[in-house]
């Protein structure tokens, strides 16, 4: 186990090729891309973001959930195929990364006419699985509130028809779900694969790991006892937060909480 950062930190504040490159002056040993755009999903910026980060390991990428995600469940074949082509291209430039893990929303719960039909998701996400496995890249569901895991029991329905599906575990989503997180950890279990981390003040406000009352220790050792021993990807609003310093400082408070809680 030990800590990491997800780019999407640094949204609007730096581009992913230079918060990788951020990252490796300050020696993150590992790392999520937040790919944010139709022109980020392309080998050939992978291939610049792969020279920019050195040696920091990255575990996993993440897409702007609405730019093709839902799209894959469309029962367009002009829609689908179109996705599953950015799909594609996607897992192209988590090969050249080295990412081995696909952080995932799915379906996204914004229109009235949303049916769910798990079943029939369970089926599309295997075959959205299979395209990934084919990569050698693993799919991994995040609980997000409003997405198609909006609460506990639907990774296990969708994992029913699609035994391959991987699971991430995101903190902040777990609070705005109104659900506690240990459900979703119960839940997914030893198919759990990265955690998304994050704090919140005494107030109720978002912050850096590190900054306010959330009890990282308990976290850390529920994790242990399932045998989990992936990364604790902070991920965080670029707004919950002042200068570089204190995500770098987040950083180095969650490493050495890890370190001493071995």
């Amino acid at each position: 186990m030990q800590a990491g950062i997800s780019t999407a930190t640094l949204f609007n504040r730096r581009n992913n090729e230079d918060a990788l490159a951020l990252f490796k002056e300050w020696g993150i040993p590992v790392a999520e891309v937040f790919l944010t755009s139709f022109s980020e999903y392309d080998p050939a910026f992978a291939r610049l973001c792969a020279e920019r980060k050195g040696s920091v390991h990255i575990h996993s990428v993440h897409v702007l959930n609405t730019q093709f995600e839902p799209q894959l469940y469309n029962s367009h074949p002009r829609v689908k195929g179109d996705a599953f082509a950015l799909l594609e291209r996607t897992m192209q430039c988590a090969n050249i990364l080295g990412a081995t893990h696909y952080t995932f929303h799915g379906v996204a719960r914004l229109k009235r006419t949303f049916r769910e039909n798990l079943p029939k998701s369970g089926e599309q996400t295997k075959e959205i699985a299979d395209v990934c496995e084919s990569y050698g890249v693993q799919l991994c569901y995040e609980n997000v509130e409003w997405a198609l895991y909006n609460r506990p029991g639907v990774f296990s329905a969708l994992k029913e028809h699609c035994p391959a599906l991987k699971g991430v575990l995101d903190l902040k989503q777990a609070r705005i779900s109104g659900y506690d997180y240990f459900d979703y950890l119960k839940e997914m279990g030893t198919s759990l694969t990265h955690v998304h981390v994050s704090d919140i003040s005494a107030e109720g406000k978002l912050c850096l790991p590190g900054r306010g009352v959330f009890d990282f220790p308990l976290l850390i050792r529920r994790l242990r006892e399932i045998g989990f021993t992936g990364p604790l990807l902070i991920e965080n609003y670029s707004g919950d937060y002042g200068g570089e310093d204190e995500l770098r400082a987040s950083f180095e408070w969650l490493s050495n909480l890890i370190e001493h809680n071995q």
